[in-house]
């Protein structure tokens, strides 16, 4: 089975390359300040310099959304710093890539996509904010939906992930939203252990970082979702936490290092905060996989 999908006017899938989304944060709050754009102009620059390193889409947001920090933003400033920041990257990249809203709340989902966005990027899976899903199918946007489970469970991490999926996809359905605009996130970095947080998904069944690399060991068991399957690894926690990295600066090797697994293993879209590189290590990681196909098969 071939699956696609659309994100604006960007085809993602099978019949495609792997897709690279770039991050841009206008929150100073983010886990890594290496993503951080303070000034709608800096987020402008930022958009021009990730197309000009080979993105195929831009994602902005301005709240961090990471599970572990207690970084509350009043939705009036999230939504001031997106829609100026959306606007600004529209301005500056001229439509030559789409751009998508990291964000949780439909009202600022709304003022994003006012502002020239195309896509949301939901990493509540639909479930944070009842308006989210009306929002998306009004605006006509397309979604990046990530697996978020507000009850815990012991049950394995691809059963979990694709239980908490398919609950999003349902959500979508009745909403009205075309399941041909939707690319589902299995959540990497968010199944916590004891951390509850709005964005964060509680499971008890094993330490959070091993969490990660059993779903990305078996990330193509996710295709029997329907869906194509986008990954945001770079430079999370469970990173930190197999090489003894403190820091987000320290974390690009292994971050590089997963992105080719998770490619391998089935990823049509990538999320980064380092294009160039991450794009290197997504063209190799596909030339392998592209052999590994046409091997003849025998002695």
């Amino acid at each position: 089975m071939k699956l696609s999908a659309r994100l604006g006017t960007l085809t993602v899938g099978d019949a495609s390359p792997v897709r690279v989304m770039a991050a841009i944060n206008a929150s100073p709050e983010s886990f890594y300040k290496g993503s951080v754009a303070r000034t709608p102009r800096e987020a402008g620059e930022r958009a021009v310099a990730a197309v000009e390193e080979g993105a195929d889409l831009l994602d902005v947001g301005g709240a961090s959304t990471a599970p572990y920090l207690s970084a509350a933003v009043p939705e009036e400033v999230e939504r001031s710093r997106v829609a100026e920041a959306v606007r600004a990257a529209a301005d500056a990249v001229g439509g030559a890539v789409p751009l998508s809203v990291d964000t949780v709340r439909a009202s600022v989902a709304d003022a994003a996509l006012a502002a020239g966005a195309t896509v949301v990027n939901d990493v509540s899976g639909l479930k944070n904010d009842p308006g989210m899903a009306a929002t998306v199918r009004e605006r006509g946007a397309s979604l990046f939906a990530m697996a978020h489970s507000r009850r815990a469970s012991a049950i394995g991490p691809v059963a979990f992930v694709s239980r908490a999926l398919r609950e999003t996809l349902a959500i979508a359905g009745r909403a009205g939203v075309d399941r041909r605009l939707v690319v589902l996130d299995p959540g990497i970095g968010f199944f916590r252990g004891g951390e509850s947080s709005p964005t964060s998904s509680r499971q008890t069944r094993m330490p959070w970082y091993e969490w990660d690399c059993e779903v990305l060991a078996n990330l193509s068991e996710l295709r029997a979702l329907g869906r194509p399957v986008g990954v945001g690894i770079s430079r999370k926690s469970f990173i930190g936490k197999l090489l003894g990295l403190e820091s987000p600066d320290d974390r690009l090797a292994g971050s590089l290092a997963a992105t080719a697994v998770a490619v391998v293993n089935g990823a049509a879209l990538v999320r980064t905060h380092d294009v160039k590189a991450t794009l290197h290590a997504v063209r190799t990681a596909e030339a392998v996989v592209a052999r590994r196909r046409r091997a003849p098969r025998g002695p």
